[in-house]
């Protein structure tokens, strides 16, 4: 039996998107669960629309997420981009001489030939159709040239592509592992272009030579491709070459059932890093989008991805990208996290915030309050750093009446703070703890019988300056006494002034 291999070709084209993540998804985790290699070939054919550092960031997403390739473009011992593995080059534009050997073939054979169509007459072409509405694509014009005319036109340096010659009888078949059994009538399918005009395949081409001599075993692919397939299928059987199972994956959609696009929201891996979104929590989310595992679980770690995935369980509906269940997922992978942990994740977006005082971040016990305190209320590292910006400020900022609790008024908002304060600084340090503040506080609200609120709510806003915050026990442990005093200090003056 041949040993299973996969394989996730993007193009470099723009920032890698969550779709290909999700396939990139499914091959690593099928290669994994049966033993086999997870290879990462970049198709940069598409010259034109090339994206100046896309290659760096489809390796980086895949790394980030935790699903290295085994095989092709990967990041070497010093995180720079390389290549591993026998059977490359893994980057198409490095394997040019490979797509001539076999196109020259494909037209020796009589399955190919060549195209002197001008764009202008391919334009005429289409637009007739269209008026006539009949199905547009090639009409086969130059499929019928003599050789001699053929080598004329070569000769005299006549710009050409070549085309498929696709078989105008019959029906192309396959049993897709998501979708069943899928035909195409061939009659229906135009002679695709599998050359360009500067020498490069299409992707039609590139794809089929490329996954047959990486010996790829199983195709998974968006189904945006599903047309395609059956080109595929019929190069292989003009090549001689088995065929490769396929898996047609559902198309991601938004809430709104339209297809996932940048003008609706992030859609890139890149957009997720940069927000603070945890790798655990994408890949977690990422894998019930078109999947699911039969049982009631939820939660899942890449290794119990691995043992559990099936394709049995793969659905062909579209699949919503409902982002507020991933900020759901990230929310629970982030408290899965141990404290140190979770803090070293945020660190970065916290020295890379403007205004605040990186000083801070070297006190580790601060600064992993910081980040406990931050992630209550949090659904990304990003919202950490912003909700915990006034634990980093000198001097705090806010509406006077803010400190006023409903019926109460701002004389006794100080009364209490004033009071507070001269009873807070007789708590020793070592019981300076959010448990040991509350434990000190409560029972002497209750002795002076003092409301909870008229108390708590004033203290809360002198700390923190917000409406809402965490409360006051919580940031004076993260404080600590003397800047917890100050600040109380700072909303009596206030209230004076």
């Amino acid at each position: 039996m041949k040993k299973i291999r996969t394989r996730i070709p993007p193009s470099p084209t723009g920032m890698f998107h969550v779709g290909s993540l999700r396939t990139a998804l499914f091959d690593y985790l099928y290669a994994k669960k049966e033993g086999g290699d997870f290879l990462l070939r970049i198709e940069d054919t598409d010259r034109e629309r090339l994206v100046e550092g896309a290659t760096e960031n489809i390796v980086e997403s895949l790394y980030w997420a935790h699903i290295p390739p085994d095989e092709g473009v990967m990041l070497n011992d010093t995180n720079e981009i390389s290549q591993s593995g026998t059977l490359g080059p893994y980057i198409q534009s490095e394997r040019l001489d490979i797509y001539k050997t076999y196109s020259d073939q494909l037209i020796k054979q009589g399955h190919a030939y060549y195209c002197f169509c001008t764009k202008e007459r391919l334009d005429d072409l289409r637009k007739t159709q269209e008026i006539n509405k009949q199905p547009t694509g090639y009409d086969g014009q130059c499929k019928t040239l003599s050789k001699k005319i053929v080598q004329e036109k070569i000769d005299t340096g006549t710009s050409y592509v070549v085309r498929l010659n696709m078989p105008d009888e019959g029906v192309t078949t396959w049993n897709d592992m998501v979708r069943g059994e899928v035909s195409f009538e061939n009659k229906l399918i135009d002679d695709q272009v599998l050359m360009k005009a500067d020498g490069f395949p299409t992707y039609h081409l590139a794809v089929v030579v490329d996954d047959h001599l990486m010996e790829i075993t199983h195709v998974f692919r968006g189904e945006e491709w599903l047309s395609s397939t059956p080109k595929h299928i019929v190069l292989y059987t003009m090549f001689g070459w088995d065929i490769p199972e396929y898996a047609h994956l559902s198309l991601l959609v938004n809430e709104q059932k339209q297809k996932l696009s940048k003008r609706h929201g992030d859609v890139s891996v890149f957009d997720f890093t940069k927000k603070g979104y945890l790798p655990e929590a994408m890949v977690n989310f990422v894998a019930f989008l078109g999947w699911n595992p039969g049982t009631e679980q939820e939660i899942f770690t890449l290794e119990e991805l691995e043992n559990a995935f099936d394709f049995k369980n793969v659905h062909k509906s579209p699949a919503v990208f409902n982002y507020e269940k991933l900020d759901w997922y990230n929310k629970e992978w982030m408290k899965k996290l141990s404290i140190k942990e979770l803090a070293k994740r945020a660190l970065p977006f916290f020295e890379t915030h403007e205004n605040l005082d990186t000083q801070k971040l070297q006190d580790t016990p601060f600064f992993e309050g910081v980040v406990r305190l931050g992630r209550e209320r949090a659904n990304t590292l990003q919202d950490i750093v912003i909700n915990t910006q006034f634990l980093f400020a000198d001097k705090l900022e806010y509406e006077t009446a803010l400190l006023q609790w409903k019926k109460s008024d701002l004389p006794d908002a100080k009364e209490k703070l004033t009071q507070l304060s001269e009873f807070l600084s007789t708590i020793d340090t070592s019981s300076w703890t959010e448990e040991g503040i509350e434990d000190h506080i409560m029972p002497w609200i209750k002795e002076h019988e003092f409301g909870v609120g008229d108390v708590l709510w004033p203290t809360r806003i002198a700390l923190s300056g917000q409406q809402f915050s965490p409360g006051p026990f919580e940031i004076m442990a993260v404080l600590g006494k003397e800047k917890s005093l100050v600040r109380i200090g700072e909303a009596i003056l206030i209230i004076s002034s």
